[in-house]
């Protein structure tokens, strides 16, 4: 017979950790891995180290060394891009591609790639002058025309097609292409080309906007006097050949300021000199 204070086999053993310290092994299977030790802060890394070179201009010598080579190769490269072009320009050949207009392609034409920033302005208004003479050599057709229907003639008519004829292609060639190239290249022989057939224009637009009564009465030129005259007889002419004044009138004005800031330019540049000695250099080299 069991004692009284036998164990009962049913009763949950009670374990003391703290009975036999050596006796409880450490859990070796937690999946917890052991976080690495941090320096005790409370600034939140702005107290880190920051390596912040002591002398800053050694860096900028050294970019401005950079920048200077940079330099130095773009102005090779612009000067060995210009020898060709003049090569290629004695020898006859063509290296621009045709872009403008944009739907039928007629001309090389690109100021925002090709002309100095500082000269894309003034190149812009010396284009806008370009098609102003178109526009105003349109609308002298035009007006001529309604002036030939009313019985002015059909020779007034057949001038006007001549002035447009001769006048759009030969400003392209004889004053717009040679500033293009001027500001392109800095050519100081197309500044003299320029000046001289620009002076030309200009005097051209002063004579259509007075049409003095030279040729054929003036009214192959719808200028101040043509209109006039026209006007006594037929009134819708007689408006059409005072638009056209209008116009002449504006492409003088922006003429004007054309020719004077490139001589502006001209005169600050150096060019005045260089021309003078390139004329120099010719007149002896046809003496000798």
């Amino acid at each position: 017979m069991a004692g009284r204070y036998d164990a009962n086999p049913f009763a949950e053993e009670e374990v003391n950790p703290f009975s036999n310290p050596g006796s409880v092994a450490p859990a070796t299977n937690s999946r917890l891995a052991p976080l690495n030790p941090e320096p005790a802060g409370y600034n939140y890394g702005y107290g880190a180290t920051i390596n912040i070179p002591l002398d800053p201009s050694t860096d900028l010598k050294k970019k401005e060394k950079e920048l200077q080579a940079k330099e130095s190769e773009l102005r090779r490269r612009e000067q060995d891009v210009k020898r060709k072009e003049e090569a290629a320009a004695r020898a006859g050949i063509s290296l621009d591609e045709k872009n403008w207009p944009p739907i039928f392609p007629i001309i090389h034409h690109d100021i925002a790639n090709e002309i100095p920033i500082h000269l894309q302005r003034l190149q812009y208004v010396a284009f806008t002058s370009f098609l102003g003479l178109v526009s105003c050599l349109t609308w002298n057709i035009i007006a001529v025309t309604a002036a030939w229907i009313k019985g002015e003639g059909v020779t007034i008519w057949f001038l006007s097609i001549i002035y447009f004829i001769s006048g759009v292609p030969g400003a392209y060639v004889l004053w717009y292409r040679p500033l293009y190239r001027a500001f392109r290249t800095d050519s100081a022989l197309n500044y003299g080309w320029f000046f001289m057939f620009y002076l030309l224009h200009i005097g051209f637009c002063i004579l259509a906007a007075v049409a003095p009564p030279i040729v054929f009465k003036g009214k192959s030129l719808t200028g101040i006097l043509a209109a006039i005259d026209v006007l006594n007889g037929h009134a819708v002419v007689g408006i059409l050949y005072f638009i056209g004044f209008g116009y002449f009138c504006i492409e003088t004005l922006i003429s004007i300021w054309v020719i004077q800031q490139v001589y502006m330019y001209f005169r600050g540049s150096g060019k005045a000199v260089e021309m003078r000695q390139e004329a120099a250099r010719g007149a002896m080299r046809a003496a000798f």
